[in-house]
């Protein structure tokens, strides 16, 4: 008798599988293969083998007559494909075929050879793969300490990829390396002469394994240190001359893995100066409650240097862990269901060289990891909370934690990729973004100076929509975009230093954040436009929804239902969201 054809679930699972076998940073972000000390294999072949998975696994999907399309595909548009009755089957399938496309697209441009930015590159996985290690036995130190040991060798093989890159005249722009070399300055110790990260981290681990695990601490050092000076002395100076701007051609096909869905840029930037003025006008009227006829610039000073702070880290974690919990009693039985491992969450500081962005980390597939938020302090000491409460809500509940954890309570309905691998970036930042909206509907941010922090988090995420798409395709500033705070300079092509005008004129960040911001655009294109757009599908989505069922409509059970069906590309998302 023929086999039976794998179900799409199937075949995503093993692919799960296969990539954790593969590649240890997979297996330790999910919980998987816990005695594990690899670390991940940054060489050419290293790349190169993952990309052969995704082929072969895109094959067995062509070949199993198995739901293929996810909603709103053309199902004749993959051979063999068959849409089938099970809503799940076809998103998982959609999903599967639509991310292993994307990512083979990045892959066979070479874009791999360029990977170096200051934020989500294969260098910060040689960091971040330990911060996800368990470290409260023995036995799991000693798997940390062979981490340690193994960072020469994956930054030995992420070097032979970026010299590939250089030999190929694929590189990023100096802008990148810099900002990257500054990172390793922090990370060695070099930045202010004293301990490097990696013998600060090690001095946690337990006495019987000092030695073992100071002297790998030290390798770990030495050779980001030597990998750092390669960057300066070799990288920097070849990549003379790359652009900032990647073009069209790049920066579609980087949108595409970021978003599930084709970008139109045109119809995307000229939506963005929409939402931009309506948001300026939004914060011109909350300013004027807090400090009457100083503007929003005057307002947000003010609140920086005289409203509410808190001094020091551990009391600023503290600080954000109480939001975190206030949110989740408050939320839970009335607008969500937060039961469970899903109600832990932790508040941790960022690591010393990270980016100036606050982040957030999910938990392994059996919650014995918790997620975590990250605030990265880039050498402050005091912070303001006008801006930390919406952000805490869109990092933590019911932003990405609630998301993330939800789907992986989910897990015995949905396919590990779906929740995990295959999570796409602007349905998660669109998750997140929504959460924030839903905290000022349901009154949260009241006070002003936090709802004027809300809104310049929406505003920030305008501009990155903006700049993002106006940097990479070189588009004109238009004709009607001056405000009271800035000229407007209009028919201006976009510049990193017109960017950083435009945010310092209508975004509440000092320097340094708005450094790391744009070289963070210009390093991973494409990405940051998700959160805007991502946003708008949730929002359009829920608003149908309560067309269709007027006074029937309920937002809890309506939050249950679209959590509960995992990460989709924003076009199937909103092809779904129309049947919820």
């Amino acid at each position: 008798m023929p086999e039976t054809p794998k179900s799409a679930r199937t075949i995503a699972d093993e692919h799960v599988a296969q990539v954790a076998e593969l590649d240890p940073a997979t297996a330790t972000r999910l919980g998987l293969h816990p005695g594990d000390d690899r670390q991940p294999d940054l060489s050419p072949e290293g790349f190169e083998a993952r990309a052969e998975l995704a082929r072969r696994t895109l094959a067995v999907l062509d070949a199993a007559a198995a739901p293929g399309d996810g909603p709103g595909d053309d199902p004749g548009d993959d051979p063999g494909d068959d849409p089938g009755d099970d809503p799940a089957e076809r998103d998982c399938a959609g999903l599967l075929r639509e991310r292993l496309t994307a990512e083979l697209a990045l892959h066979e441009a070479g874009d791999h050879f360029r990977a170096l930015r200051n934020v989500n590159s294969p260098l910060h996985q040689v960091r971040g793969i330990l911060t996800m290690m368990p470290t409260d036995t023995e036995e799991q130190w000693a798997a940390v300490a062979g981490r340690l040991r193994g960072v020469p060798g994956a930054l030995d093989g992420y070097r032979a990829t970026l010299a590939e890159g250089i030999g190929r005249g694929l590189l990023s722009a100096p802008r990148q390396a810099r900002a990257v070399i500054a990172q390793l300055d922090a990370w060695t110790g070099r930045e202010n002469g004293g301990a490097s990260w990696f013998t600060g981290f090690a001095a946690s681990g337990p006495a019987a394994l000092r030695s073992e695990l100071d002297t790998a601490a030290e390798r770990a050092t030495a050779a980001t240190a030597a990998f750092r000076d390669w960057l300066h002395d070799t990288y920097l100076p070849a990549a003379d001359g790359t652009p900032d701007a990647v073009g069209r051609e790049r920066y579609l096909r980087a949108a595409r893995w970021s978003n599930g869905a084709d970008t139109d840029p045109a119809e995307a930037y000229a939506w963005a100066w929409e939402e931009f003025h309506h948001t300026v006008a939004e914060m011109r009227v909350e300013a004027e409650r807090i400090l009457p006829g100083a503007g929003v610039r005057a307002t947000m000073a003010h609140l920086n240097r005289h409203g509410h702070a808190v001094e020091g880290e551990e009391n600023v974690r503290a600080w954000l862990q109480q939001v975190i919990d206030e949110a989740i009693d408050a939320l839970d039985g009335t607008h969500f269901d937060i039961t469970g491992a899903m109600r832990r969450v932790e508040t941790r500081i960022a690591p010393p060289g990270s980016s100036g962005a606050p982040y957030y980390n999910g938990p392994s597939l059996d919650f014995s990891r918790p997620g975590r938020t990250y605030l990265p302090t880039l050498g402050r000491t005091s912070f303001p909370t006008w801006q930390l409460v919406s952000t805490w809500y869109h990092e933590g509940v019911p932003g990405h934690h609630l998301q993330t954890a939800r789907w992986t309570a989910c897990a015995d309905r949905l396919s590990t990729y779906q929740i995990t691998l295959g999570a796409v970036s602007a349905d998660k930042e669109g998750w997140a973004l929504y959460a924030e909206r839903l905290m000022d509907e349901l009154g949260f941010l009241t006070d002003p100076a936090r709802r004027l922090g809300y809104l310049d988090k929406q505003m920030l995420r305008i501009i990155r929509v903006i700049v993002d798409l106006g940097m990479h395709l070189e588009l004109a500033v238009p004709a009607d975009a001056a405000t009271e705070e800035w000229s407007g300079h209009a028919g201006e092509r976009w510049t990193p230093a017109l960017a950083d005008g435009f945010m310092a004129a209508h975004h509440g960040s000092e320097f340094p954040r708005r450094a790391s911001e744009i070289n963070r655009y210009l390093g991973w294109p494409g990405q940051a436009i998700g959160y805007k757009l991502g946003e708008r599908v949730w929002l359009a989505g829920r608003e149908a929804a309560r067309r269709r069922q007027g006074a029937d409509f309920d937002l809890r059970a309506w939050h249950s239902r679209v959590l509960a069906h995992g990460s989709l590309g924003l076009d199937a998302l909103a092809a779904r969201l129309a049947e919820v």
